[in-house]
Order: C-alpha cells, then sequence, then structure tokens
C-alpha cells in the first residue's frame, strides 16, 4: 500500500467517522466504505464483496432508544484495511474476505468504546456552546460543532493510520499459518453471521402481508439466469403492482369496503 493510498484511506476513514453521527452521505455503511478503501488501494472488486457481505449485517443494527448500535464506521474500514493487507502473493482471496467479515463483529464492539469516548470528550463542547450563544457568536457555536463532529472523523482515522502501518508481509504470513480447519471454521462463521444480520431484519419487517415477497423473492434468486437488473426489474414491478392495489383497496374497489392494504384483506379472508 503506496503513500497516496494510504493518505486516501484515512480520508475514507475520516468521512465515515464523521458519517456515523451525521448519517448524511452514508460513508459509514460497509457497501460504501469497503468500496471506497477497495478503490484507493486497487482492490475494488473485493472491497465490493466484503461490503455486501458486511452490509447484510450491518443491515439489522440500529440505535433504538438509548441503546447504540454497533460501530459500522470502524469495523467496515478496518476490516477493508485488514483484508487488503491480506492479499499479498499465495494467499486465497476468499480466506483474506471470510477472515475480515469474521473480525468485523468484535471490531464494531470496539467502536463503541472509541464513540462513548468521544461523546464524553464532546460534552465539555456543549457547555462551550452554550456559553457562545449567550454571547450572540455564532461563529463559535459553529466552530465547536465543526471540532465535535471532527472529532468523530479522528476515531476511525487513527485506528485506521495505525493498521495501515502494519506491514502487509504480516497480515498476509499470519493468513497463511492459519490451519485449513481454522481457516474453514472463519469462511462458515462470516457466513453465519451475515445470515444473522438479515434474519434481523426479517423480523423488524416481517408482517403477515410482506412474506410472500420475501418468499417469491428467495424463490426467484435461486434462479441462475436471471441477472442483479432483471430481479431489481421483478422488484420494481411487483412494487408498483402492490402500491396500485393498495390505492384501488383504499377507494374501495367499488365495493365500499377493504381495509387499505389488499394483501391484509386477502389473508383475512381466509
Amino acid at each position: 500500500m503506496g503513500g497516496i493510498s494510504i493518505v486516501l484511506v484515512i480520508i475514507v476513514a475520516f468521512l465515515a467517522g464523521m458519517e456515523g453521527i451525521l448519517d448524511e452521505f452514508q460513508f459509514h455503511q460497509p457497501l460504501v466504505a469497503c468500496t471506497l478503501i477497495g478503490i484507493v488501494t486497487g482492490h475494488p472488486t473485493e472491497g465490493i464483496i466484503l461490503g455486501g457481505s458486511l452490509q447484510m449485517i450491518a443491515l439489522g443494527w440500529a440505535n433504538v432508544g438509548a441503546a447504540v448500535a454497533p460501530d459500522a464506521a470502524l469495523a467496515s474500514v478496518a476490516s477493508a484495511i485488514i483484508m487488503v493487507k491480506g492479499l499479498g502473493p499465495g494467499t486465497d482471496v476468499q480466506t483474506a474476505i471470510s477472515t475480515s467479515i469474521a473480525l468485523a463483529v468484535p471490531l464494531s464492539v470496539a467502536g463503541l468504546f472509541l464513540t462513548m469516548l468521544c461523546r464524553t470528550i464532546a460534552i465539555p463542547m456543549v457547555h462551550f456552546m452554550d456559553a457562545a450563544a449567550e454571547k450572540g457568536n455564532f461563529r463559535g457555536v459553529e466552530l465547536w460543532q465543526i471540532l465535535a463532529i471532527c472529532l468523530q472523523g479522528v476515531r476511525i482515522a487513527i485506528p485506521a493510520a495505525m493498521l495501515c502501518m502494519v506491514p502487509a508481509d504480516a497480515v498476509t504470513s499470519m493468513l497463511q499459518a492459519m490451519p485449513e480447519w481454522l481457516a474453514g471454521g472463519m469462511a462458515v462463521g462470516g457466513g453465519m453471521v451475515a445470515a444473522v444480520g438479515y434474519a434481523m431484519v426479517i423480523n423488524m419487517m416481517a408482517t403477515a402481508e410482506v412474506w410472500p415477497f420475501f418468499v417469491l423473492g428467495f424463490v426467484l434468486a435461486c434462479i441462475g439466469d436471471l441477472t442483479l437488473i432483471a430481479l431489481g426489474a421483478i422488484g420494481v414491478s411487483l412494487a408498483l403492482i402492490y402500491v396500485g392495489l393498495k390505492e384501488v383497496a383504499k377507494q374501495g374497489g367499488g365495493s365500499g369496503g377493504g381495509s387499505g392494504d389488499p394483501l391484509g384483506d386477502i389473508l383475512n379472508d381466509y
């Protein structure tokens, strides 16, 4: 990893850290962060594969009340850097990706400690902003707000820089020295983590009205001749059909009845 690549990785990490709080451009999402790191390091394909796998896990991560979700920013950035470092000569690509996926969850938990530390440091900044507001110093309020957000970016940028300093040979040697049973276990574990993340999403979204769409989606995905574009077109078509039926149901469909949910009305009839 060259000097320019390291600088670009640190910039991506900084943006991902800020976006973990801002949620504006979604740089902290695994699919975005891993893909960007893959591009700047010359491994775009591997970055997309890793980001897509981690995104399935992060779909089930959400802040609910006072419960803070695992840190997707640190998990994405650190896993991508470890994967890139491990893509050396003689190293199996799948092993490097599976190992990075398996490390994502403990890294996300470590990220919780870092964000908690940053939020603790930001408490005095709020008081400084209050003092500036009392004096009518709006520039001072903006300055402290920017510093607080930059603090969240630094909490990811510093670990990213430290990982970039680790020699690639050390990571490659570690992966090559990994016994076959451990590499296989990491691959299975990585797949299980992604499955659990998707199950969490289904658990939050699943209702009697949407289960038919889940089933139909899994069946269509098994058809090898269908590309992602074809599956996307089918999904959009089903959504438009559902919205059209819902509008008809709201209007009563000429019968003056219906709850406004066509599939719900059909299932209730049984």
